[in-house]
């Protein structure tokens, strides 16, 4: 098979800016593919015999950034799966990722020769509404109790800060105000994604 670069949107925040909601609108208006690194994660925690399940399930219980190299590889699998589908999706929201210097680090390493990285939309929200939306959302995780939260979002401002000032200095960065209501923030991405395509 021919070697095919995927374009891909990050779409980063805190968590409970609204990353997954942004993206579920981004799909349905312009047939993108949403690619959740948590959710790739978690799906792959749960997997019967799951290669990475214990690694993953230690890490989300302690609240800690699960290794570059499995996130990567889950990511780069679902694009594989996704261009081999009936579908032959090659343009890819990725959500949640990265995270930290060594998710940006890895992601380069490992992706940057099958990738082309369009934009780097960043949902900037208050701390409070983003435990709010992760408290009152009921999803179940082990990592939405409000310690962990909490930890999460310190966790953010110290690690992911860095890498959207990696991005912002090539001029990949559109920040988006996560804290207005959820109808505005989808009209000011899918008008800024727009422009990138």
């Amino acid at each position: 098979m021919a070697t095919t670069n995927f374009s891909v949107y990050f779409i980063l925040g805190p968590p409970g800016a609204g990353k997954g909601t942004v993206c579920e609108k981004l799909v349905e208006s312009l047939g993108l593919q949403h690619l959740s690194a948590g959710e790739l994660l978690r799906a792959e925690s749960t997997k019967s015999g799951g290669e990475f399940k214990d690694i993953i399930n230690g890490h989300m219980a302690a609240g800690t950034i699960v290794p570059v190299e499995i996130t990567c590889n889950l990511i780069y699998n679902a694009m594989q799966q996704a261009y081999n589908s009936d579908k032959k999706t090659d343009k890819f929201l990725v959500d949640g990722f990265p995270r930290n210097e060594d998710n940006k680090t890895g992601w380069i390493k490992t992706m940057s020769d099958k990738t082309d990285l369009k934009q780097v939309f960043v949902i900037e929200c208050s701390s409070e509404n983003c435990i709010s939306r992760c408290l009152g959302r009921n999803s179940g995780r082990l990592d939405d109790t409000e310690d962990t939260l909490r930890r999460r979002l310190v966790q953010f401002e110290t690690e992911g800060k860095p890498v959207i000032s990696h991005y912002e200095s090539l001029n990949l960065v559109t920040r988006i105000d996560g804290n207005k209501d959820k109808k505005q923030v989808l009209e000011d991405v899918l008008e800024a994604i727009k422009k990138f395509q």
